[in-house]
């Protein structure tokens, strides 16, 4: 027994009751895990690297697409386009100008994100308006770098992505980077 007189727990035997980092220490408890894992959902994309693409919710764009009339929808694909121009994945939007467009972007929010950001920026120092849905990664190089020096619009709650069953394990925000801001302070 330990101190407390909880024989379950007691130095001695916490191998027995699965303090073996995550396995199971008997032919029982083997069992029941395969049994749970069973009748337990598969995680949702959402919440793996399964799928970087989400589809920006509808209610949460029609107001944003009425106040700055965007002309170009930067990383999208056909089936989740807000604007009908658009560019897809194989047009590379990264590598396109978006020098005097009125820019909608929902990233894919992978490891690629930080390029999605910085380009956002570099464009509206070009002279392109440039609004983007981000998760709110205030701890990031990318977030620190580009996103403090756009106007920071943070959602409440956590969004539903189009088709998501779920909402979003993390808080979301509105990024705008207005035409032509200075990019003296940022350092790349």
């Amino acid at each position: 027994m330990n101190p407390r007189g909880n024989p379950f727990f007691a130095p001695n035997n916490a191998a027995h009751y699965g303090h073996l980092g995550g396995r199971a220490t008997t032919r029982a408890k083997a069992q029941a895990a395969r049994r749970n894992g069973k009748k337990r959902k598969k995680a949702h994309a959402l919440f793996s690297s399964r799928s970087v693409e989400w589809e920006t919710p509808s209610d949460l764009y029609k107001p944003l697409g009425a106040e700055f009339a965007f002309t170009l929808d930067v990383c999208a694909t056909p089936h989740n386009a807000k604007v009908p121009r658009f560019f897809a994945r194989s047009d590379d939007g990264l590598a396109q100008s978006w020098q005097g467009e009125r820019c909608w972007m929902n990233p894919p929010y992978g490891r690629d994100i930080a390029r999605w950001v910085a380009k956002a920026y570099r464009e509206a120092t070009a002279g392109a308006l440039v609004v983007a849905l981000l998760p709110a990664r205030t701890d990031t190089r990318w977030w620190q770098q580009y996103v403090t020096r756009g106007e920071i619009r943070f959602l409440p709650g956590r969004l539903r992505f189009g088709g998501a069953k779920h909402a979003a394990p993390f808080p979301s925000a509105i990024v705008v980077w207005r035409a032509g801001m200075n990019a003296s302070n940022c350092t790349q």
